[in-house]
């Protein structure tokens, strides 16, 4: 399973799933798009906006989750 990690630099992070961006963007980190956050970890950039980097770390893997155990779902009906 996939996991991001508080560590992780949020260019990486949506490089594994681009839908991560909706999320980010949810919790008030509107920056995601900027060139500048790419190279931002998850902890920092947390950080700069007041938000608690664990919290958001569990809510990501949590979709991330959930995502691949529908994937698995619909793989498995198709068979």
């Amino acid at each position: 399973m996939t996991r991001v990690t508080k560590d992780m630099l949020i260019g990486d992070m949506l490089k594994i799933d681009i839908t991560i961006a909706a999320i980010l963007m949810a919790e008030g980190m509107h920056c995601v798009g900027c060139p500048a956050s790419q190279g931002e970890t998850l902890e920092e950039a947390s950080f700069v906006h007041g938000m608690d980097v664990d919290e958001l770390v569990t809510a990501i893997n949590e979709y991330l989750e959930k995502k691949e155990e529908q994937q698995a779902k619909a793989a498995a009906t198709e068979e």
